[in-house]
């Protein structure tokens, strides 16, 4: 499966495959792109990786609270006509185009994957104190911002839900991927000591009120990889889930 499109500032690109995804952008001459180190995958000859801090210590720092490395790599095209260079994610997943021209976007840890050169990734702090402190994602955020088309990785199929204002929806903390800012985000408990204990879905769940947009992942890499050590006998999946255990690996995974 393909889909094209063109960036915000006029970069064009391509979504390639269907369960991992890989994006691949046409880079005028002149033009970069950036990236969260280890997305790259390949690139044509002209274009030149450099990697930096992508604006000091203080952008590093932030970028490294806000789950992505200290460290950017940036594609500049320094040839005469175009050239293409591609990203993918570290598992398998989906690839969402985020234009960022109409104001920020707010992403679960990890999410970043590459942008138009200029987007700036930033550590976003939650609103309240028990959304931070129970909720799957900690007390950080990323925040994505600038004027262009930043690409966000999430696992399995993604849902993007509308949310009217005052209307809520009760989402899994690992499903979350990113939500518009004006959404109200907030950590509730599950309800019920049988729902907590038997429940195998972890002890909260994110309550998110609109007015605005909410990316929902089917497939957290969390729950994915907590199956995969479970059925070879790891009991990452048992420790989880089972009783007592089970809700203290709910409420450090998000899950």
């Amino acid at each position: 499966m393909m889909y094209a499109g063109a960036m915000a500032d006029q970069v064009d690109y391509e979504i390639l495959g269907d369960d991992a995804q890989a994006v691949v952008i046409r880079l005028d001459p002149r033009e970069a792109v950036r990236a969260e180190p280890g997305a790259f995958m390949w690139m044509e000859d002209g274009i030149e990786m450099s990697t930096s801090t992508g604006g000091g210590l203080m952008s590093g720092l932030k970028r490294k609270l806000a789950g992505e490395s200290f460290f950017m790599t940036t594609f500049e095209n320094e040839g005469h006509d175009v050239r293409k260079v591609a990203f993918a994610g570290d598992f398998p997943g989906k690839i969402i185009p985020m234009d960022l021209s109409n104001g920020d976007m707010l992403c679960q840890r990890d999410a970043y994957l590459c942008s138009a050169n200029g987007i700036e990734v930033t550590v976003a702090f939650t609103k309240r104190f028990g959304a931070g402190f129970l909720g799957g994602e900690g007390f950080f955020l990323q925040r994505l911002s600038g004027n262009g088309l930043a690409f966000v990785h999430a696992g399995g199929y993604i849902i993007e839900h509308e949310l009217g204002r005052g209307e809520s929806i009760r989402v899994d903390t690992g499903c979350l991927v990113a939500f518009d800012p004006s959404v109200d985000y907030d950590i509730r408990m599950v309800k019920g000591v049988k729902s907590m204990l038997f429940g195998g879905e972890g002890l909260f769940y994110a309550h998110m009120t609109g007015p605005g947009r909410v990316w929902i992942q089917t497939t957290p890499f969390s729950r994915f990889a907590g199956k995969v050590l479970s059925a070879s006998g790891g009991g990452k999946g048992e420790v989880r889930r089972g009783l007592g255990l089970g809700m203290l690996g709910g409420l450090i995974n998000g899950d």
